[in-house]
Formats: C-alpha cells, sequence, structure tokens
C-alpha cells in the first residue's frame, strides 16, 4: 500500500460507471456499480481507471480496445489525469507507474475471465467475442509502461 491511510475505493470507476447531471455535463451526480468497492489504497482506484484510459497519441491497438471518449481533443492524458490527482488529494502521485501497470493487468485479467464465460457458452454477449483480441494489446501495453518505468 502507498504512502497514505487505506480509503474507501470504487475499484471499477470509468466514466461508464457515473450519472452526469443532464444541464451541467461537468457535474457528476451518481456514481454506480459499487459491488467492487473495498477498502484500499486510493491510487490503485485511479490506477484502473487508467486501464481503461486510451489518449489520442497511443498505439492504433490500443485505440482498437477504447471504450470511453478519453481520446478525444480535449480530453486529459494519463499523465495530465494523474497530476490533477495528486494536486486536488495532495497525495504523492511520483512511481505512479506501478498503479497504471496494475490497471492494465487487472483488465486483462477481467476481459479474459468474460470471454472464458462466453466461449464456453456461460454468457450470451456477443460483445465478448473478439475480447480475447484485447488481451495481449493490454500485455504489450503493460510491458511497455515496466520498460520506461524507473521502478
Amino acid at each position: 500500500m502507498s504512502r497514505q491511510l487505506a480509503k474507501l475505493i470504487h475499484n471499477d470507476f470509468r466514466l461508464d460507471n457515473i450519472v452526469l447531471d443532464p444541464s451541467d455535463p461537468f457535474k457528476i451526480v451518481g456514481v454506480l456499480d459499487w459491488e467492487m468497492a473495498t477498502i484500499g489504497d486510493p491510487l490503485m482506484d485511479l490506477g484502473c481507471t487508467l486501464g481503461y484510459w486510451v489518449q489520442e497519441d497511443d498505439p492504433a491497438d490500443l485505440q482498437l480496445i477504447r471504450t470511453m471518449p478519453t481520446h478525444v481533443e480535449g480530453a486529459l492524458t494519463r499523465r495530465e489525469l494523474v497530476d490533477l490527482y495528486g494536486q486536488i488529494s495532495g497525495l504523492r502521485m511520483d512511481r505512479f507507474d506501478f498503479y497504471y501497470c496494475f490497471g492494465l493487468f487487472r483488465l486483462a485479467v477481467i476481459i479474459q475471465q468474460i470471454y472464458y464465460r462466453f466461449y464456453h457458452g456461460q454468457s450470451q454477449d456477443a460483445r465478448a467475442k473478439g475480447f480475447a483480441l484485447g488481451i495481449p494489446v493490454l500485455e504489450r501495453a503493460a510491458k511497455s509502461v515496466m520498460e520506461r518505468s524507473d521502478l
């Protein structure tokens, strides 16, 4: 755990788990999907969020598995989001690569599990058919983080 005390974390925080105010789309009025909430390191929550975050300059294969509009002009980059989170929270954000890499690994495990259920006929969600293709993409992204990290 990082240098801060454990907090309540959502553990699946991403843009499609928030409800925005229709009259002010910059205002969050609800957070959905709390079944994975736990007590833990708040930076793990941010790292998991960034596992889903695909930005404009990411490689083409990562762009193909994008599920949120985090790549559009004006969207924060991962670095900008990490820096803003640190500024607002007062938490130290150095050596954040560990958390981001964990978020990528976690997402790879999640999509592998969803694909497994689809492959074995335990789920009929046709979107899962292509999920197996995302696993090596996330693996390459995690390896890239590890290779350029000072950890």
